[in-house]
């Protein structure tokens, strides 16, 4: 006898084949045919026992699951066990994807499987089919689901009453709690369910000390279970004999509240946990205008969604919060203890699930793939594309397969550019402009624009610096225009000019390339400051205005590069300046992050000290004034000319500590 699976290639899937293989028979499992890759992660994590897996080739939304015929035939009184787990487990799918994953779908695998002649359906439901029920729901309670408003709750209930009503085969019904990654390894295969709260943990253990008691909320219960405990459970429930025709409840025996569990993760990840926490009727207390307000105002769903995409929480999650069911799991449980089958404590693994998040599902991870997956085929545009960090940022963002525009003064450095990145196999398009000419920047984005329609990604790093006291400045009051025309006013002409096209298109990403001159006002930059620092307040303000018509604008606050642009000052060459590839991979971090804001060590210490001990800051800059000399270009030849003193030594060696 055989098995057959639908959904085999998933998570829970997964873990149920190699599970079975123990048994040795064939297993057949439903592959689509594009999901090649995700059937070799089944294989390999069958190893040894990977023969026993036999792929059929279908869908679940094609009438009996798109079998061919002469498969179904091989298949016909072959399979003992068909278990369906090939369904839409995510709580923000629309409707219409729930409804054809999770009902359709569960109608074509039972018409499959009468048609193979199965021994019995296994539907691997959730707890989902019992809704919002207030109070223990237990393994023989069906139509007394509550609550079933959300469209996954629905169709979960639908496709399990679809079981139920069938006579043409035996079957049997599984609800597993909400799933998490395995108990002894902590894998898992995306984010989802708790996994949405640990970014906001991971934000606050950043923020806090772990020693300081919390505020927090106590929340309705929660039923997590590892995959591990699922597929065992499974199984061996699929072979118990006497039992068809009847529901298990794969859960955890502990009740728990969200409260509970964020304390949970929050001590695996040393982060503060909530010592005082709010019951849930304390918070149904609010006044009645304050919560419905949050409700029903618009500018506070607003803001809230914000709120929510900032930590990576799925909106439908709050539909949790409250959750007010308990599971009774006393039939499953006895047939598992005798096979000595039981659910972990989750205080005995959740730090193997934090640790396997933040080491390989933390969005904020840069994984050597995520550039590409970012930009390939999209257009990027990179102002001051021709060297230094433009050349370098063009260069990585070919590579990562995408249309690369480069906008840049000097033709010969141009064409130097684009023959190297051809020669690579890069799509590159490159256009001469100087950007600083408001008439022509004009013109070059209307070519840009009729030539290929929008722009998805615009990184402003065109700009000129000029290191000079402001005393050495009074008489070079161009130089404050000069700057403001290549730093800001460029870059405002040319943001401006894609944006509405972005906005059309559905979105896109404005990278400014500022400086840590910004955030540490260092001296004798007055003028670049200046400039940068109006860049920084164009992205933030547009980031407002333009949050909810999807285009995202991120500020880079560079350290300093060795680049033509500060070879003038050769005090730099006894500084610790990163390398123009280096910000290269700052830029492309940007990309893949899109952050509000990304900058290095010693920004975030400027930032620090700006915001706390202003005087102090103050105090730090006019040393380094006193200390560094003016260059020669800047008018300073005398004491440009002094050798480098024990201080100016110490402080370019203690730069390579904090300057990244």
């Amino acid at each position: 006898m055989a098995y057959f699976i639908t959904g085999a290639t998933g998570f829970i899937g997964r873990n149920l084949a190699s599970e079975l293989t123990s048994r040795g028979e064939p297993i057949y499992v439903l592959v689509r045919p594009g999901s090649r890759p995700r059937l070799e992660r089944l294989l390999a994590s069958c190893r040894e026992r990977a023969k026993l897996i036999i792929p059929v080739e279908g869908d679940l939304q094609d009438e009996r699951l798109g079998i061919a015929e002469t498969d179904r035939r091989r298949l016909r009184g072959q399979i003992r066990h068909f278990f369906h787990l090939g369904a839409l487990y995510d709580l923000g799918a629309a409707a219409a994807d729930l409804e054809r994953a999770n009902v359709l779908g569960t109608r074509n695998a039972l018409d499959c499987a009468r048609d193979v002649q199965a021994g019995c359906f296994h539907l691997v439901s959730s707890i989902a089919a019992a809704g919002r029920y207030a109070g223990t729901f237990t393994e023989d309670m069906f139509a007394e689901a509550q609550g079933l408003d959300h469209p996954y709750f629905r169709t979960k209930h639908e496709s399990e009453a679809m079981v139920r009503g069938t006579t043409h085969i035996p079957w049997r019904v599984y609800r597993p709690g909400m799933v998490v990654g395995h108990s002894a390894t902590g894998e898992m295969d995306k984010v989802d369910g708790p996994y949405y709260l640990f970014r906001l943990i991971q934000k606050v253990r950043d923020a806090l000390p772990s020693w300081l008691p919390l505020i927090g909320f106590e929340g309705g219960h929660v039923n997590l279970v590892p995959v591990d405990f699922v597929a065992r459970a499974l199984a061996h429930l699929a072979h118990v004999p006497g039992h068809d025709g009847g529901c298990f409840h794969l859960t955890d025996p502990r009740d728990r509240r969200i409260g509970d569990v964020i304390n949970i993760f929050a001590k695996a990840a040393h982060a503060p946990m909530m010592n005082l926490r709010l019951d849930p009727q304390a918070i149904a207390t609010l006044p009645a205008l304050a919560r419905a307000a949050g409700k029903t105002l618009e500018p506070w769903r607003r803001i809230g969604a914000q709120v929510l995409r900032e930590l990576g929480v799925e909106p439908s999650l709050l539909t949790l919060l409250n959750y007010p069911t308990r599971f009774d799991a006393r039939r499953a449980q006895q047939l598992l203890v005798a096979a000595n089958i039981q659910v972990p404590p989750l205080e005995d693994y959740a730090w193997r699930l934090w640790d396997y998040w933040e080491r390989q599902l933390d969005p904020d991870l840069t994984k050597p793939g995520d550039l590409a997956a970012r930009v390939r085929g999209q257009k990027v545009l990179v102002t001051g594309g021709s060297s230094g960090i433009g050349r370098a940022t063009a260069r990585k963002l070919a590579q990562a397969g995408a249309h690369v525009l480069i906008v840049a003064r000097d033709t010969s450095r141009l064409a130097a550019v684009r023959e190297q990145l051809t020669s690579e196999g890069g799509n590159v398009d490159t256009y001469s402009c100087d950007l600083a000419d408001p008439e022509a920047c004009d013109a070059f984005v209307t070519r840009l624009l009729a030539e290929h329609g929008h722009v998805d990604v615009l990184i402003n790093n065109a700009g000129h610096s000029i290191r000079r006291a402001i005393e050495h400045t009074y008489g070079r009051f161009h130089d404050y225009e000069r700057l403001m025309r290549v730093n800001y006013f460029a870059a405002v002409r040319v943001t401006l000019g894609l944006l509405p096209a972005m906005v059309s298109h559905g979105g896109g990403h404005v990278i400014g390339i500022s400086s840590i001159g910004a955030l540490s006002n260092a001296a004798r930059f007055a003028a670049y400051n200046a400039s940068k620092a109006a860049l920084e307040a164009f992205c933030r303000t547009a980031a407002a205005e333009f949050s909810d018509k999807g285009v995202r604008f991120t500020v880079v606050n560079m350290p300093l590069v060795r680049t033509p642009m500060v070879a003038p000052t050769k005090l730099y060459e006894q500084f610790p300046l990163i390398q123009p590839e280096e910000a290269a991979d700052i830029v492309c971090q940007a990309i893949t992050r899109r952050p509000q804001r990304l900058t290095s060590r010693l920004g975030l210490l400027a930032q620090l000290i700006e915001a706390c001990a202003p005087g102090l800051g103050q105090a730090i800059m006019s040393e380094n004034f006193r200390m560094f000399p003016e260059s020669e270009a800047a008018g300073g030849s005398c004491a440009a000319s002094r050798p480098s003193s024990e201080e100016m030594l110490a402080l370019a060696s203690l730069m390579h500590g904090v300057g990244r």
